[in-house]
């Protein structure tokens, strides 16, 4: 394995008519990372670090179901994509298993639980407050 290869877990693309792979969308999930690559000309990266994902849900369309494919949607502490949507992907629940095991690793080496990447203020909180 050379110094610049990246050691992928779980990558997939996105399908589309028929459940078939043939779409310029491509997920792939690391030990640290989820990264989604679009385009054909044009590439388009995008990466979430595993830690800051703070919820995912899964649903599938009357389509999807057909198909065996389903959609993973990912809300995460990330600054430029706050919403991800992982779609029309095979093996929907192993994946999104794959995708705990991963955070709770990430999670367990930086000593991060979901709490501490939320932003905790009281507004109703006032010290001349009295009962």
């Amino acid at each position: 394995m050379s110094k610049n290869e990246i050691n992928y877990i779980w990558t997939d693309k996105k399908r589309t008519i028929f459940g078939l792979p043939w779409s310029f969308t491509r997920y792939y999930l690391t030990e640290t990372k989820l990264i989604t690559k679009t385009g054909f000309l044009n590439i388009r990266e995008d990466e979430i670090d595993l830690y800051k994902i703070t919820d995912k849900s899964i649903s599938r369309s009357f389509g999807q179901r057909m198909f065996g494919c389903a959609t993973i949607t990912i809300h995460s502490k990330d600054v430029d994509t706050p919403v991800k949507k992982v779609e029309s992907i095979k093996n929907v629940r192993q994946v999104s298993e794959l995708i705990d095991k991963h955070i709770n690793m990430m999670r367990d080496k930086y000593s991060i639980r979901g709490r501490d990447m939320f932003d905790v203020h009281n507004d109703s909180y006032d010290d001349n407050d009295t009962d």
